[in-house]
């Protein structure tokens, strides 16, 4: 008979915990687990797979397995009736049950140890009762514990959540660097074979040139040749038949070709293909490269907001799912910041804003990007357009209304760092729109809002040297308006 218990015991363990079931569910591969014990399997493993058999479980929640659920109560309640008759526990020193609890010492006493000495003045309590209070306690203490575990669990989620985003992030950017190698390379095989077909060219010309001249000079050959033959001939003749034909002096056989060292040399310009090569083709491969001098920062940008290849552009679209820092799709402005923070000299940036509904520009502090998208109270200078008008604001408030004259479809950023200054300009017009003046003492960082769909806010290429003379021009504007 007691072969037989352990038997039907064993038959009720869970092979993940080795216990009796605990709400028991079914997999499809016949095999059952405690509910807890293979959703914390699973969270291990990172796969929903049976853990006997490594079957795949496809379904979101395995179903309540009832059957063995009913098995296991019943034998739990079995186990319990065992357990109430078994004689219960006594004193060591008198043989008493032991039915009170000291509070003081924390041990379980009998009626005699009441009475002892080293238990005068101490606070005694039914078993029951010591009992439930003290596992009230425990049920207190559990609590953040509890917590705790959930916190972990969230951090361990949006850990592994940004595992994935890494790698997708790691596998684009490789595909994008070698998109633009391949770009580079596609650009220098080009090159190479212009250069070699300007080679092949100029050789074939020099060539036809010189093969001209090698015609013209065998034609005169063969003349001179003829000429030569017909003279000596007269000249091998007797001399009474040399005088009878002779009808005056011989035509004039000077040679009219010029010597082979006054011809043209008709050679290739080897200094035109291969002088400064290198740095010829890096001229041209800067000419044809663009340079964007603020770089958008995809790390920065708003869930809705879709940055191109070259982080140039920024699109205002539907909630991207990858985006991390985000949990409410109502959270925060639709803004992204430049991937470099200037925190001295004078810097500019052009942007193509054209038919864009609804946009803001400016700079950012490096403290305020913190709460950019809770409006900042200080540290953001903007200039925006909404509802058809435009309007600057020193903070994170609404716009102020700000009057300009004529549409603009670009403006230009101009950060004066060291003198205080961040002004507006369209700089199809060389317009000056606004000027905010703040000693700055930390990093600012370009700032781009849209909430526009059907328009991008596009960063355009500058030549190599940013700060040229339209940068000293524009500061000069913005002073000579201050004044």
């Amino acid at each position: 008979m007691a072969t037989q218990t352990s038997h039907f015991e064993e038959n009720l363990l869970c092979p993940v915990c080795r216990d009796i079931f605990r709400d028991p569910v079914l997999l499809l591969c016949s095999h059952s687990f405690c509910g807890a014990c293979l959703d914390q399997y699973w969270e291990l493993s990172g796969s929903q797979i049976c853990p006997v058999c490594r079957t795949d479980f496809c379904m979101d929640r395995p179903p309540c397995n009832r059957a063995l659920k009913n098995l296991c109560e019943i034998f739990l309640q079995e186990r319990r009736k065992t357990v109430s008759t078994e004689p219960e526990l006594f004193c060591s020193m008198h043989g008493e049950k032991l039915q009170l609890f000291c509070v003081e010492d924390q041990h379980l006493l009998c009626s005699v140890c009441v009475t002892d000495d080293m238990h005068v003045k101490h606070t005694f309590r039914p078993v029951d009762e010591a009992a439930v209070a003290l596992k009230e306690v425990f049920k207190t203490s559990l609590k953040p514990l509890q917590e705790k575990h959930k916190l972990l669990k969230l951090e361990k989620f949006i850990c592994n959540q940004r595992v994935k985003r890494i790698k997708n992030q790691a596998e684009q950017t490789e595909a994008h660097i070698k998109k633009e190698f391949e770009q580079l390379r596609q650009f220098l095989r080009d090159e190479e074979a212009a250069r070699v077909t300007a080679l092949k060219e100029e050789e074939e010309q020099k060539r036809k040139l010189l093969e001209e001249q090698m015609i013209r000079i065998n034609s005169e050959l063969s003349s001179l040749v003829e000429r030569i033959r017909i003279t000596e001939e007269e000249i091998e003749t007797d001399n009474i038949s040399f005088l009878l034909k002779y009808k005056g002096p011989p035509e004039s056989t000077q040679c009219t070709t010029p010597s082979p060292e006054k011809l043209p040399e008709e050679l290739i310009n080897m200094a035109k293909h291969l002088g400064n090569l290198k740095f010829s083709v890096w001229q041209k491969m800067k000419s044809a490269a663009q340079y964007i001098p603020v770089v958008l920062d995809p790390n920065t940008a708003h869930p809705c907001l879709h940055l191109s290849d070259s982080l140039s552009d920024v699109r205002f679209g539907q909630w991207s799912p990858q985006a991390l820092g985000y949990s409410d799709k109502s959270e925060g402005y639709t803004s992204v910041l430049g991937s470099e923070g200037f925190s001295s000299g004078t810097h500019y940036w052009d942007v193509e804003v054209g038919d864009n509904s609804t946009w803001a520009l400016g700079v950012i502090s490096e403290s305020a990007i913190r709460t950019r998208d809770n409006l900042p109270s200080s540290g953001l200078w903007r200039l925006g357009f909404h509802n058809g008008k435009y309007g600057q604001s020193l903070s994170g408030e609404f716009l102020t209304p700000l009057t300009v004259n004529q549409k603009v479809q670009r403006v230009r950023v101009l950060l004066d760092w060291d003198g205080g200054r961040v002004s507006f300009f369209n700089p199809l017009t060389s317009t000056h729109l606004h000027t905010f003046t703040h000693a700055f003492s930390e990093k600012v960082f370009p700032y781009f809002c849209n909430v526009c769909s059907s328009q991008a806010l596009r960063i355009l290429p500058v030549e190599m040297a940013p700060a040229g003379p339209d940068v000293q021009r524009f500061s000069a504007l913005t002073s000579k308006i201050e004044k």
